[in-house]
């Protein structure tokens, strides 16, 4: 792609302020795109471009511009995506540098829209919180308080505020009745920084719920820089709701996406908006996992809908998309179209469904190009192989995934770094690779046959057979070929942040909103 089109600055803002689709992807790994970025730029690494693309993009003519920051994976991905059927690909003029050189706001951090949103939400409506002192002392004094946790149930379970109750945010409105019947119970939410209490604390309050709500104020961050302790390992979790519950609930939901100019659709009309060439049109399923996969409607993905909300970006690549969303008790749709709707996108609600409509078992499985063809072997050969010096396996799992367990001598591997990784094995008479289901491994053959020269082979059933098969396993850092730059590591996750990190991360988002001002191409509106 020697002669590669090009797009400016200018270009894709204008096409932003127009409302117009687009595709602006950030083709680095998770950590540098998350050290800078703008706005509404998709993060597609170039080494998972293949696993993601069809369903982030699913229209081949969507007009895709592609960037970095200097590392020359864009042109490798602007080559891959014209191969994979895509037909308006451009490069961004000067690559994130050049972005920056002609005034474009930059963005540190993951899922960025949808955190800059929530921080104009409690600047705008100045939704209620509590300090992590005074939550604490509501519960020390025996108050009657229940605390509700938005957040996914792994986040949860990893910690979690004690006596919470793990309720991922768009079960809030529907649940929270059943979990505080008596109207003078005080509700707080709470997430680990702030996004997801804002946005479930607000939720509560649009739809008219009667409790006081308030949202704890920086979430477990603030929990743990307050100096108090957190609980691990709880599975403490919202339970079915009745008819006249879920009936009440779904019309608070409707009123609130009615005033934030949701849209309704049925079945004939989202065929017709499927059937539009020139649009793109997604269709999420925001119920819990586990209701999608015991039936849903052909051709829905999964998105829980409070992690929809905050990760739009990461399922959404198509700035000016329509999202149609589909629940089937009339409130976790209509709240998260609520939001989605204030966040500048074209959403509407699939109405009009009967139970016969979610006739579709098991979990979401992303469209992917067909692999490139590759010689296999089974993980028993692969444990003869090993027995003796020439076989060496190359691991692409996450680096997570890697280093808590591979198999003997794996070497972790990353796509994007491939040149780096093969240069510094030697002696390998062939290779084998893997990961946790080797559908990467696949994709990733016919580069390390081209670097290497030698036999390449994948393993059949990637690291999940090997260790059903009771194989050995290592674990540590000592067999890395690359940096972990795979992952951003998120200041609130896990236990063990450093408490600079911590209020870093406050202190940045407490600024977004001047940023959001600076950068005027977000189409942000608060009802």
């Amino acid at each position: 792609m020697s002669q590669a089109t090009r797009r400016t600055f200018h270009a894709i803002r204008a096409a932003l302020l127009a409302g117009q689709e687009l595709a602006l992807l950030d083709v680095r790994e998770e950590d540098p795109f998350a050290q800078a970025h703008p706005l509404f730029a998709a993060n597609v690494p170039l080494s998972r471009l293949e696993l993601e693309i069809y369903a982030r993009v699913p229209r081949r003519d969507t007009p895709i511009t592609v960037y970095d920051d200097g590392e020359g994976l864009a042109s490798t991905a602007a080559q891959r995506l014209l191969a994979l059927g895509y037909t308006d690909v451009a490069l961004l003029d000067g690559g994130l540098a050049g972005w920056r050189e002609a005034g474009g706001e930059l963005f540190r951090d993951v899922n960025v829209p949808s955190k800059a949103f929530g921080e104009l939400v409690e600047a705008e409506r100045h939704t209620p919180s509590l300090a992590a002192e005074e939550v604490k002392a509501l519960l020390d004094a025996n108050a009657d308080v229940v605390v509700l946790d938005a957040r996914r149930f792994d986040e949860y379970q990893t910690m979690s505020i004690p006596c919470g109750i793990s309720v991922p945010g768009a079960e809030l409105v529907l649940r929270v009745a059943e979990l505080a019947p008596d109207p003078n119970t005080r509700v707080i939410v709470n997430c680990a920084g702030r996004t997801r209490s804002i946005i479930g604390t607000q939720s509560l309050v649009n739809a008219g719920v009667p409790n006081p709500v308030a949202a704890l104020r920086n979430g477990t961050i603030g929990w743990t820089l307050a100096g108090q302790t957190l609980e691990q390992g709880q599975s403490r979790r919202f339970r079915a709701v009745t008819a006249t519950t879920r009936d009440s609930a779904a019309q608070r939901a409707r009123q609130v996406a009615d005033r934030a100019g949701v849209a309704r659709i049925d079945l004939a009309g989202l065929r017709q908006w499927q059937a539009e060439a020139q649009r793109t049109t997604y269709l999420f399923d925001v119920r819990t996992p586990e209701e999608f996969a015991l039936g849903h409607l052909p051709g829905a993905r999964s998105t829980p809908g409070g992690q929809l909300v905050q990760e739009t970006d990461h399922v959404a690549s198509v700035r000016g998309a329509r999202l149609v969303l589909v629940d089937d008790d009339g409130v976790r749709a209509n709240m998260s179209a609520s939001w989605l709707a204030q966040m500048g996108w074209a959403v509407a609600v699939l109405d009009g469904l009967s139970p016969g409509d979610f006739k579709e078992p098991g979990a979401w499985v992303a469209p992917v190009p067909a692999p490139p063809q590759a010689e296999t072997i089974s993980p028993a050969l692969l444990a003869d192989w090993l027995s003796e010096p020439g076989t060496q396996v190359l691991d692409f799992t996450t680096s997570t995934n890697h280093v808590r367990q591979h198999i003997p001598g794996a070497v972790w591997a990353l796509r994007s770094q491939l040149k780096n990784v093969m240069a510094s094995l030697s002696g390998a008479r062939h290779f084998v690779l893997t990961c946790g289901s080797s559908q990467l491994a696949r994709y990733a053959a016919p580069e390390v046959a081209a670097l290497s020269g030698k036999p390449v082979f994948v393993l059949e059933g990637g690291n999940s057979a090997w260790n059903a098969a009771g194989l050995p396993t290592e674990q540590g850092e000592q067999r890395l070929g690359a940096p972990r730059i795979d992952r951003y590591r998120r200041p609130y996750e896990g236990t063990d942040n450093p408490r600079e990190a911590m209020q870093g991360y406050l202190d940045w988002e407490f600024g977004l909103v001047d940023q959001l001002g600076r950068d005027g191409t977000h189409g942000f509106f608060v009802i």
